[in-house]
């Protein structure tokens, strides 16, 4: 007797999607073409949703977690939610759900391939489905850092229940975070930066990892403002944002890592580029590093010194009156009144 390939097999569980999503899934519930769950884990919720009838672009049991940008198939929700380790006994699985004989070769090898999780377009949908950030938990977050003027910051936005995985680790909780969009020179979105919150906005969550980055990040950055001439670059989103809370006219970068800030792409007619420099031994590397590439190609390179660790520590700790002043006359005379 003829086996069914593994296509066959994927294609049969797509004819029974809804029937596959009740049987693994049964926390969630259908909603016109889609069975909407919280997570792959079968939370409560409405943040993952499973296509349930075909297309001409859509295959039937393709699924897309809104709050992490993963997204997969009906193999994935089966692996997931029985904990299997292999793809031979995912097929097993499979096909005891469709009352088939047990298959013959269980080689991991036929697993069919996807995109990765951390990808550019997981990124977009990740900030797709995100929010605006006045208003929310985000908001108080910046707030609290004393970072109060927060008109036109476009790139950052706010998620009530992003997904945190720990590194090597099946555990997965949700939390409000607060989401950047990295964009490369024209705009593209390449990726996307979180930062976990606490419930009510008051810090950053108590994760061993609060902050993570996906996507395409090298050269790459959040952007505040519209690039040109000058251009001020740092790590941190908060450190730039204290720059911009005292010097809001001045376009700004956050590289988000002292990596990162060394590798940055330089904008067509940038002539003059204020390094953000952190006190600490990576940023003075990362700094040497960016100052060398600038120089290079005939950009004037002039290093901004906070008195305090960092931009947001002089921020809290002196106050915007003092950071602006401290950072004026650091600046070129020629850009002071701008």
């Amino acid at each position: 007797m003829m086996r069914e390939s593994v296509a066959e097999i994927r294609d049969r569980l797509g004819d029974q999607a809804e029937m596959v999503c009740r049987h693994y899934l049964p926390a969630g519930r259908r909603e016109g073409n889609y069975w909407l769950v919280g997570d792959i884990h079968n939370t409560p919720g409405r943040s993952m949703y499973v296509r349930l009838t075909g297309g001409t672009e859509t295959l039937s049991g393709k699924w897309t977690d809104a709050a992490t940008g993963e997204f997969g198939d009906l193999f994935d929700i089966i692996e997931s939610r029985c904990g299997l380790s292999s793809f031979g006994e995912i097929l097993r699985e499979a096909r005891r759900f469709l009352s088939l004989p047990p298959p013959e070769d269980l080689s991991d090898n036929l697993r069919p391939t996807k995109s990765a999780t951390n990808s550019p377009d997981s990124a977009r949908r990740l900030i797709k489905a995100s929010q605006p950030m006045i208003g929310s938990l985000a908001e108080v977050y910046l707030r609290g850092r004393d970072i109060t003027h927060l008109a036109g910051l476009s790139a950052l936005r706010y998620h009530p229940r992003c997904f945190h995985r720990p590194d090597g680790s099946d555990k997965v909780e949700t939390w409000p975070a607060l989401i950047a969009a990295v964009t490369e020179l024209s705009g593209q979105i390449t990726g996307a930066h979180r930062t976990w919150l606490t419930r009510d906005g008051s810090g950053k969550a108590p994760l061993g990892e609060p902050r993570k980055a996906m996507g395409s990040l090298l050269g790459n950055g959040v952007r505040f403002g519209m690039q040109g001439e000058v251009l001020a670059a740092g790590e941190g989103i908060e450190t730039v944002l204290s720059v911009r809370q005292a010097l809001p006219h001045i376009p700004l970068l956050a590289a988000l890592s002292s990596g990162h800030l060394g590798a940055i792409l330089f904008p067509p007619g940038l002539r003059r580029l204020y390094v953000l420099r952190d006190n600490d031994p990576a940023g003075n590397a990362a700094v040497a590093r960016l100052c060398r590439r600038a120089e290079q190609v005939g950009i004037e390179v002039i290093v901004l010194m906070p008195r305090q660790g960092d931009f947001n520590d002089d921020l809290r700790q002196m106050g915007e009156q003092a950071l602006r002043a401290s950072l004026r006359s650091q600046l070129l005379i020629k850009d002071r009144a701008a």
